[in-house]
Parts: structure tokens; sequence; C-alpha cells
């Protein structure tokens, strides 16, 4: 089987409180998650109806079982999710305090993390090869071990061999606590940029990237990298997207808040469910607004991720196109 979509780096197990609008201090009840941003992107695109499949590893604990119930339960490939015996499966705290306050508290990443100690001789490169989209993120390229397989997986899908319809996708997600410098994060994806046909990220992450500048700045100097197409994020004023032919912005679809730490997957997936549709690119960016747009909306982030009629029917109700591959 050819998937649709692998994606590769970390996967934790998100413990999210019931209480909202309190600091973790004070929180009486928790729910227990899916989490980490490779995988929740391989959740919310199989709720689009797409193959996918997440290479990471975990503890070999109670945690890392759960993990592998959960992305089955999703319908998410596990066959490249392998423990670490001396390591424990991360799990990450939240605090929701919307609109904007969702601080996050990283447990088990010290000395290191699994999906840190991912080896670049485990890797299924025909597979990686043979996907018709591959993702992969910052932070994996934070650790030696982890980066080098990084850089193989990437090695393995050079630019030159992708067909029309694959995409070598490269998440700017920046985590300073797991960087020494903003410097170094650089020299790293600027290693990796070659490889990469999309990048996605936020103002902030980008800047990281290709340095300080306007939205447009960013997305010039992303596609002067190589780059086909640069999305960068711009919070309030909606995400835009440019290649070497148009340059679209899709403005932000406002809703109520309630966690925004899942919004930035749902995205990931729906931007990947439009791409592999073949949709035009600002219907793409719309799709994928929307998709975030509702995870904001809910506590959870992989439990959260909408299915093509919830998208749909937000766009429908705030007066944007809908798709046609996707209508009723």
């Amino acid at each position: 089987m050819t998937h649709e979509l692998i994606t590769m780096g970390r996967i934790s197990v998100d413990i999210y409180p019931d209480d909202i609008g309190v600091g973790l201090a004070d929180v009486t009840r928790f729910g227990k998650y899916l989490g980490g941003s490779p995988a929740n992107v391989a959740v919310a695109a199989a709720r689009h109806g797409r193959r996918t499949a997440v290479i990471t590893r975990t503890g070999d604990d109670p945690f890392g079982e759960f993990l592998h119930q959960e992305l089955r339960r999703y319908g998410v490939d596990d066959q490249w999710v392998t423990a670490v015996p001396e390591l424990q499966t991360p799990v990450t705290f939240c605090a929701i305090r919307p609109p904007e306050d969702f601080p996050l508290y990283f447990y088990g990443r010290s000395p290191s993390a699994p999906d840190w100690e991912i080896e670049a001789n485990e890797l299924d490169t025909d597979a990686i090869a043979a996907a018709r989209i591959f993702w992969s993120t910052v932070t994996g390229l934070s650790r030696p071990r982890s980066r080098q397989a990084q850089v193989t997986a990437h090695e393995a899908r050079p630019q030159a061999s992708l067909t029309p319809g694959q995409h070598t996708v490269l998440d700017l997600d920046y985590r300073p606590m797991f960087w020494d410098s903003v410097e170094q994060a650089r020299e790293q994806v600027a290693r990796i940029l070659p490889h990469v046909t999309v990048a996605v990220g936020n103002s902030e992450e980008c800047a990281v990237a290709v340095g300080e500048g306007t939205p447009d700045d960013q997305a010039d100097r992303l596609l002067e990298a190589g780059v086909k197409l640069a999305v960068v994020k711009r919070g309030s004023a909606g995400v835009m997207a440019a290649t070497a032919e148009e340059r679209v912005v899709s403005k932000p679809l406002p809703v109520e808040t309630v966690n925004g730490l899942g919004a930035g997957d749902s995205f990931g997936g729906a931007l990947v469910h439009g791409l592999l549709a073949g949709w035009p690119l600002e219907q793409v960016l719309d799709y994928a607004n929307a998709a975030g747009a509702l995870v904001a909306t809910r506590i959870a982030c992989s439990d959260a991720m909408p299915t093509p009629d919830e998208v749909t029917a937000l766009l429908a109700e705030r007066g944007r196109p809908v798709p046609q591959e996707v209508r009723a």
C-alpha cells in the first residue's frame, strides 16, 4: 500500500484539563489524549479519509500502548511506531485559559525522548519515497539522532524525483526550549529546505527559518530557498500562501476559542487533504483555515479533528466556497 501521507517526529500523551480558565495548580480533573504535532497531523488527515502513517517511537510502557491504541482507533498506520525500552513515553500538560493563554509543560523529554531516538537505518525509505506526501517538523531536527534520520528520509525523496501530486512538507514547528539558539535551528532548517516543496509556519517560525520581515518577505525567501509553496500563518490576519505563479490570502474565520493548541495540526491535515485533492490554492487555504478554526473551539487536539462535513458546513455558514469534490 502506498500511503497518501507519512509523518515523522514527535508523539506524546496530552493531559488536558477539564477545568477551563484556571492554572494547572487549581485543576482537579484531566483528560488523556494522543498528542504530538506529526501524530496529530496524521490523525487529522485520516479524518478526511486519507491513508496515513506516522514514523515515531514511544517508551515501552502503558502510555506507549495507549498511543498505539489511539493511532489504530483513528485509522493511522502504526507499523513504524516502535519502543525505546530505556526511555519513558513523553507526557505534555497544558493549562487552558482562553482566548490566548495555553502554556505547555513537557515531561519525559530529558535526557532524551523516544521520538528523538529514531534511527536512520530503521527507516523504510522505499515507503517514504513512494508516499504522496511526506511531512516532518523542525523539532525533529533538534537532536543529532533524529536529525540524521530526518535528513535520510528527505534524501530518499529529492525534489527532482517527485512526480506530479507528490509533496514534501516541512512544518516550521520551532519550540525554543528544544534548541540552544535560533541560529542553531536556522542552520538545520537551511540543510533541509532544498528537499522541501511545501513549508508551513507562522511569522515567528518563518523568522527562525529565513529571518524577520513581512509575510511576503518571508514567503519570498522560502521560495528562493527552493520551496514551491510557502504557507505563512498571520494570526488574526489569516493565512497567506505563495508560489512562483500566485499569492493568495485566506481571511480568518472568527470563532470562540477554547483551546488553540490543536488548530495548527488540524490546519495541516486539511492542507494535506486539499493538496492531494488538487483544489485551487485559495480553496485549499479556506478549507484548512476552517478545519483549524473548528479545533480551536474544542478542548482536545487529536480527538477534536473535524470531519469533511463539519469543515464544509462551517465554510458554507461563513459564505466561503465549498470545494466541489466534497459537496454533498
